[in-house]
């Protein structure tokens, strides 16, 4: 089911997908800072603010990352009559492949939620909210919007996020008229009565949620399946997708055998925002035709992509495609990435005060000038990135007949054994200039045979403020001399 041709087809759909998305839409703030000391008023610390960032949240968010992956996406909700929500109808209005029906609802506050975050550690959350249902008008002109938009669309979203937009009334009758109109349905559900979602194609709680929803253990996959089918028979749910945070996503049809899909994210940063991911991708494949094993396979990907940013983020079409040509190489050693990856290790990483790296080669036979490299590399930072030729690249470069000795694959695969290697990644390109570009590492580390100025990539590095440092050189030591002296050994035995 993991086929990575049939997902790169999808990918090349998701143009044609047209996804409606109705619910709580919320203003995400960020505000990053340092903390050097502890109050005197209270034993609290105190943030030193240095930025803040805004984003949209909920439903929002979903919209988000369906545009961002290169759908078209319709968005029905409500904001406020104030500076938040003024702020949201900017933010939904710069996107690109999003056509919005927002409704101003005078006397109600707009939903913000502030993250306080000091050195990449988050220390509070402050919610501004009402969750009280929109009066009876609203609701009505939300349900005659999605009767227009529901002649135009793939599959509606519901996104709950139990903040008054989906109450009773409005949820019952979005389901009835979608399923009327033969649309597919996936819902976000924050209720612990799961009933209210009776006739949805497909419910995507969290583990947390199915738990509390069920009052049964959902600690491992067969918990997961048993109180999965135990909300499909009682609640009329057509499936069940359940994120499972570090576990991973399962997908339990009403008919057929669970699908329960390991997590592929190398590490975690931070998780908001990540279930809006995963209902974008899983319904934004849907629309274009997939399965829905593949979907939830697609929608596992985004979400250990997204985990790996810092704040609600998307997922965009090209770091899909990336997870995708790379899944092979994350399963066999979780140090081999994508670019797309990379990217997200080297945010996570400086949002942590870490330096990141890069060095990049051939490293065809590795031997001792490599080494040697490689850890005076790690000396120079706290995180080594080492970017690797694809085999085509190298015969490009003329390294001669016969080169390179080693796939990209055996390459990648014995640097990502090495304790000071953190990162390794294959490129195709004839100079690691756009991966310079993408991941603005802190310090570009070569071999000492060059100079400074000699280093490809090196005046880009600098133009941002980041270093260019030379290893010491091992004379004698290369490839191409380890290849020459077997050549002459093999001659000696004719």
């Amino acid at each position: 089911m993991n086929d990575s041709s049939a997902m790169i087809r999808l990918l090349d759909e998701f143009h044609l997908g047209r996804i409606t998305c109705l619910g709580d839409l919320m203003l995400d703030k960020y505000v990053h800072g340092r903390v050097d000391r502890i109050s005197a008023e209270a034993p609290i610390p105190i943030v030193r603010v240095g930025r803040s960032d805004a984003m949209l949240g909920g439903v929002g968010n979903v919209v988000r990352n369906i545009a961002a992956a290169g759908g078209q996406a319709q968005l029905l909700a409500v904001h406020g009559d104030d500076d938040a929500g003024a702020d949201v109808a900017a933010l939904v209005d710069a996107m690109k492949n999003v056509q919005a029906g927002l409704l101003l609802a005078k006397g109600r506050p707009t939903t913000v939620k502030t993250r306080y975050i000091a050195d990449g550690q988050q220390l509070l959350r402050a919610d501004h909210e009402t969750t009280d249902a929109i009066n009876t008008a609203d609701g009505a002109t939300l349900l005659d919007q999605l009767d227009r938009a529901l002649a135009q669309t793939d599959v509606l979203v519901l996104s709950d996020y139990d903040k008054g937009v989906l109450n009773d009334d409005v949820l019952a009758a979005a389901i009835q008229r979608a399923r009327a109109a033969n649309i597919p349905i996936v819902a976000d559900p924050k209720r612990t009565d799961l009933s209210a979602y009776a006739g949805v194609d497909f419910l995507k709680p969290n583990r947390a949620e199915l738990a509390a929803a069920t009052g049964l253990p959902c600690d491992d996959d067969e918990q997961i399946t048993t109180a999965a089918r135990w909300v499909m028979e009682k609640c009329d749910i057509g499936a069940m997708l359940v994120s499972r945070s570090e576990q991973g996503i399962s997908l339990v049809p009403r008919d057929g055998a669970p699908v329960h899909l390991p997590t592929r994210a190398p590490e975690v940063f931070d998780v908001s925002g990540a279930g809006d991911t995963v209902v974008a991708i899983f319904a934004l494949a849907l629309a274009v035709g997939a399965e829905p094993g593949l979907a939830a396979h697609l929608a596992n990907l985004a979400a250990a992509i997204v985990v790996g940013k810092v704040g609600t983020a998307a997922v965009t079409g090209d770091e899909l495609a990336n997870g995708i040509l790379s899944a092979d190489l994350i399963r066999s050693e979780d140090k081999m990435v994508s670019a797309a990856f990379a990217t997200a290790d080297t945010e996570r990483w400086r949002a942590r005060g870490l330096k990141v790296g890069f060095t990049n080669g051939c490293f065809d036979l590795l031997h001792p000038g490599h080494i040697s490299l490689l850890n005076e590399a790690k000396s120079h930072c706290d995180r080594l990135i080492v970017a690797i030729n694809d085999d085509a690249s190298v015969r490009r470069l003329e390294k001669g007949d016969g080169r390179p000795v080693q796939s990209e694959a055996a390459r990648a695969l014995v640097l990502a054994s090495l304790a000071m290697v953190d990162r390794v990644l294959i490129f195709s390109d004839d100079t690691p200039i756009p991966l310079l570009e993408q991941l603005r590492p802190d310090v570009l580390i070569k071999g000492g045979d060059y100079d400074i100025a000699g280093v490809v990539g090196g005046d880009i590095v600098q133009a941002y403020g980041g270093e260019v440092k030379l290893a010491r050189f091992l004379d004698g030591h290369s490839s191409t001399a380890v290849i020459a002296r077997m050549g002459n050994h093999s001659n000696d035995g004719d």
